[in-house]
């Protein structure tokens, strides 16, 4: 087993990648990787990547790391998510993201408050189902391709998994492209928007029961 004194340092990591720097600090476009591939959105001829900056003290605190001063421990919903909950057990809630431009993109994130982390035993069974769950539903929207799933988590300290609706048969938009592609895509109408939502919603609730949308 290795030892962790042993590995690489955050200090060590950012030495070697600024030692592949020019002299303004930025690092070569990597024509052989994803700016080469057809579905990169952008043209190379005026692309550069910022220079890096130095590297921070500490990480920086995310939106409930305090776990009293997440949404969570209030005894009701904070009307930006309340206002759109999708669905929702006793134990877990979708909520739709209206401001992202794809046939549908939502959050999948527990009532209690934990990170990927630190969910609780008692959680983890559930939540493998419901990734299974929603992930079918939202590929079953005519629009949809494919579904693709992502954790950032640099923001907030509570839990929230992203299931992105990727457009279907648009093949410049596959892959890790599709977020660079999103937000220069038209918006979705509203109506579209919560049909689409209220489609996802009751094949999760035939699915794995709960509760429909919050906007009936």
């Amino acid at each position: 087993m290795t030892d962790r004194d042993t590995l690489e340092t955050a200090d060590e990591f950012h030495a070697r990648v600024m030692a592949a720097t020019d002299d303004e600090g930025r690092l070569a476009v990597a024509v052989e990787e994803m700016p080469g591939w057809d579905i990169f959105p952008f043209e190379l001829d005026s692309l550069r990547i910022k220079p890096l900056q130095p590297l921070a003290d500490e990480e920086p605190a995310r939106r409930g790391e305090d776990p009293t001063e997440c949404w969570c421990v209030a005894g009701s919903l904070p009307e930006r998510i309340a206002d759109n909950v999708l669905w929702s057990n006793e134990r877990w809630l979708v909520t739709l993201d209206h401001q992202m431009r794809l046939p549908l993109a939502c959050n999948l994130m527990p009532r209690e408050h934990c990170d990927l982390t630190t969910v609780p035993d008692h959680l983890t069974a559930e939540m493998g189902q419901l990734i299974v769950a929603l992930s079918v539903a939202i590929e079953e929207l005519p629009s949809v391709g494919r579904m693709q799933l992502a954790k950032y988590g640099d923001g907030g300290a509570h839990l929230h998994l992203f299931f992105f609706g990727r457009p279907d048969r648009m093949l410049q938009l596959r892959g890790s492209t599709l977020i660079d592609w999103e937000e220069n895509l038209p918006v979705v109408p509203p109506g579209v928007l919560r049909a689409n939502a209220a489609f996802v919603s009751a094949q999760l609730q035939e699915r794995v029961g709960g509760t429909g949308p919050s906007w009936r």
